[in-house]
């Protein structure tokens, strides 16, 4: 960079005795950029949402991506996210219990090996941003469509961020929209022609079970957002979301049991005395704040705090603290702790305690009061010259994170991801 910046200078030297002074201009972004992403979720439990609140949660989700980020001349960029998602989920296959293997006791607590198991989501999202001259204004534009058997979701949005005082202080806002279709899959018992000699209980099988008529899904959101570098050692930010959702928020493949309803089985299965209904509206404001402190060359405090607050009656806190330890000019390690503690929506109610009248009613303990910890490790190499090549890129980072989660529902998982970011030359 040094020797382009003399030749540039020379030449603008040179050449001025003819024409204009042409001063250079450093591009926001230098050379393309390469990010391949990986990631390795599971799951278990025994409140699966599938079946009401009881049974097993047990799930595995592999999932890759890369995003590729290209200057397009000295002040633009293009950003293409692209990813796939395969999943395979014990709770989700007894959307139909009786599918698979004929061998198997119909049961919450274990897997139908049907179809329903596994779905495959994939994504497309492209952006594109550009600076102003002085770097101090950046305007950015994207695009969002996901796929998967039962969702199709597309997506835009933009965004304006503008840096004053010197870049120390920063402030932006975004907004985004989601444009969202269901392909309800019911669960089995609840469909049109469904018969089965085998069920079991006192009197007739007679669900209180109607279709949505509504099928879509909007959301619209406003998200704002202040950073301060408020000493040398020192940056601050805080920001705040506005979040508006409208249509089908309910899954309609999540089964409720009423308390005032008899009780009918196949094999050791309870057959759905309805689907999930929650309100066809929600407003949801989190507000949250970071604070980095610089402690010395090898030690930086990360801290974050988050408020959420909906309609549905939920209110939740999330604080997260994490210390990279810098071990060398090109290894750090992350140690990093999350504590999030929420209330329950109006609308849950554990397995066999709604009534048939009431309006609204879910068995998610997803909405659920319930508190969680998670414990995570993480480990980043950092190579500024790119020494390792393959073919015309060099090796910048490479991420490697473990997350352990544990909720006190009973719902535990784990997280391994892995990243890579390589520079064209």
């Amino acid at each position: 960079m040094k020797k382009k910046l003399l030749l540039l200078s020379i030449l603008s030297t040179f050449f001025g005795f003819t024409q204009e002074d042409t001063s250079y201009k450093k591009r926001v972004l230098e050379a393309a950029e390469i990010d391949l992403l990986f990631s390795y979720y599971g799951q278990d439990g025994k409140n699966a949402a599938v079946t009401g609140g009881e049974g097993t949660e047990e799930l595995t989700d592999a999932t890759s991506s890369i995003v590729v980020r290209i200057p397009i001349g000295e002040d633009d960029i293009i950003t293409v996210d692209a990813g796939i998602s395969a999943y395979t989920s014990a709770s989700s296959s007894n959307v139909n219990p009786l599918d698979g293997d004929v061998n198997r006791n119909a049961s919450p607590f274990s897997a139908s090996s049907g179809a329903s198991r596994q779905d495959v989501l994939s994504y497309f999202n492209p952006s594109y941003s550009h600076s102003s001259d002085d770097r101090n204004t950046i305007v950015n534009a994207n695009a969002y469509v996901s796929a998967e058997y039962d969702y199709f979701s597309v997506g835009f949005g933009g965004g304006y961020t503008r840096l004053f005082n010197e870049k120390n202080t920063e402030f932006s806002i975004n907004a985004q929209v989601y444009l969202d279709k269901w392909n309800p899959q019911y669960p089995v018992e609840l469909r049109d022609g469904f018969f089965d000699s085998r069920i079991t209980g006192v009197g007739i099988y007679t669900p209180n079970f109607n279709v949505f008529e509504k099928e879509t899904r909007n959301s619209y959101s406003v998200s704002l957002g202040l950073s301060q570098i408020l000493s040398k050692r020192l940056q601050g930010s805080i920001f705040m979301d506005l979040v508006s959702q409208s249509g089908l928020l309910s899954t309609p493949f999540q089964r409720v049991y009423f308390g005032d309803a008899s009780n009918f089985f196949i094999e050791d299965f309870q057959l759905a005395d309805d689907v999930e209904r929650l309100p066809d509206a929600r407003f949801k404001i989190p507000i949250g704040a970071r604070l980095n402190y610089y402690i010395n060359d090898r030690f930086v405090l990360r801290s974050y705090y988050r408020f959420y607050t909906d309609n549905w009656g939920i209110t939740a806190h999330t604080v997260n603290l994490e210390v990279p330890i810098k071990l060398s000019d090109k290894f750090t390690v992350y140690p990093s702790y999350r504590y999030y503690k929420q209330t329950a929506a109006d609308y849950f109610y554990a397995k066999d305690v709604a009534l048939s009248t009431t309006e609204f009613y879910t068995s998610d303990y997803d909405l659920s009061g319930y508190n969680a910890n998670q414990y995570g490790m993480g480990i980043r190499y950092k190579d500024i010259f790119t020494k390792t090549k393959i073919l015309t890129f060099g090796l910048k980072t490479l991420d490697l994170r473990v997350n352990k989660y544990d909720r006190s529902d009973g719902l535990n998982a784990f997280i391994v991801s892995f990243g890579t970011t390589f520079v064209g030359n």
